[in-house]
């Protein structure tokens, strides 16, 4: 879930490059919260952005976790502050941001199990 239209448009290339597919982008908290509630089949990882307008990615998450206790979020941003309450409230991974493309795989590959 990014807001930036740019950034997540390179996202959604590169996981479609490395064989994943994007089921949804988000321009903004509450957007991410909505659609992966109206998910059937619910996506096997999240990429959370933190910084987006009407909710925060924090906000975000804790509503996505809140609704789905085993959703696998990846918690990225510029901002390390804001590292440990991404991951006490259930981001399995953060990512500060700018990152490689190849740590992104390692960690989507790592949470998926492979």
């Amino acid at each position: 879930m990014e807001d930036e239209s740019s950034i997540a448009m390179l996202y959604e290339e590169l996981l479609e490059a490395y064989g994943f597919e994007v089921v949804g982008v988000a321009k903004n908290g509450e957007e991410a919260v909505t659609k992966y509630k109206s998910f059937s089949i619910k996506p096997d990882v999240i990429i959370m952005d933190h910084r987006m307008p009407i909710k925060t990615g924090i906000e975000a998450t804790e509503e996505i976790l809140a609704f789905d206790k085993n959703a696998k979020i990846i918690f990225a941003s510029a901002d390390e502050t804001i590292k440990q309450v991404a991951l006490s409230i259930g981001a399995l991974i953060f990512e500060e941001k700018p990152f490689d493309n190849k740590t992104l795989i390692e960690d989507i590959n790592q949470l998926l199990g492979s």
